[in-house]
This record gives C-alpha cells, structure tokens and sequence, in this order.
C-alpha cells in the first residue's frame, strides 16, 4: 500500500493568532481559509511541500458537541492538554533558536530524550503542544 499523511487537524479559538504563529513563527504558507469571524478552517503547510497540511479549526464547529463537551474542550486548551503535533527538522539548534526568539512560548528547550530523540516543544497560540525532533 502506498499511504501517507494528507492532513491532520489543531484546534484554534484565536484565528488570526494562529495564521500570524504558523506564517510567521514556523514559516509555513497559508493554504486556505473559509468560514468567518472566529468560525474559520485554515490550512497551513510547510513551503514547497503541498501533500502535507495542517487544518486549524474551531473546535466548537461540530453540531455534536455536547456543552459539556464545549466545556471541556476550552479547559483543556487552556492548560494546553487538548492536541499536540510532531514535526521535526534537520537542525533542532537553529530551530529552537528561531522560535525562541519570538514570543512563542517555549515549553522544553532541546534535550535528548531516555527514549532515543532529540527534540525540544512549545505552545501555538491555542495552547497545542509542537513537539519538534531532530531527524537523524
């Protein structure tokens, strides 16, 4: 079988925060954004790289979603425990440097892990969690 990740999807409450952290801060393209005002799906993805994308979505979108829910989901993002995403980079130093001179919010610097990578975190604006690793 030849199957690869297409598209993987992040909350946001703040839209225009999130296109200014993923353009600005990791240099990724906008790609698309339909809906309005705070209800918004954007798509973003790293320059020269078109298969692969991220969707930044309202998390309250879903009819589904119960008020509990819509509770909890806000919580969660607020502790920053809601979703996260693994990326990574060939050099982690100059990456972590990068970022770290913004107001991203640093949550790990580089270090190499028990369990065999070398990455280092921060926070986007809605509190997901970006792992990055450094590919060997």
């Amino acid at each position: 079988m030849d199957i690869s990740i297409h598209a993987s999807f992040l909350p946001h409450d703040d839209p225009d925060a999130s296109v200014a952290f993923y353009r600005e801060v990791l240099g990724f393209e906008v790609r698309g954004d339909v809906g309005q005002g705070r209800t918004r799906w954007i798509t973003v993805g790293p320059v020269g790289r078109p298969a692969t994308s991220i969707v930044l979505e309202p998390p309250f979108a879903d009819p589904g979603v119960s008020e509990d829910e819509r509770r909890t989901i806000t919580e969660m993002m607020a502790k920053g425990t809601y979703a996260r995403i693994l990326l990574s980079t060939a050099d982690l130093d100059a990456t972590f440097e990068r970022l770290a001179a913004t107001d991203a919010e640093v949550v790990q610097e580089p270090i190499e892990q028990p369990y065999g990578v070398r990455d280092c975190a921060f926070r986007d604006p809605a509190g997901n969690l970006i792992r990055i690793q450094e590919l060997r």
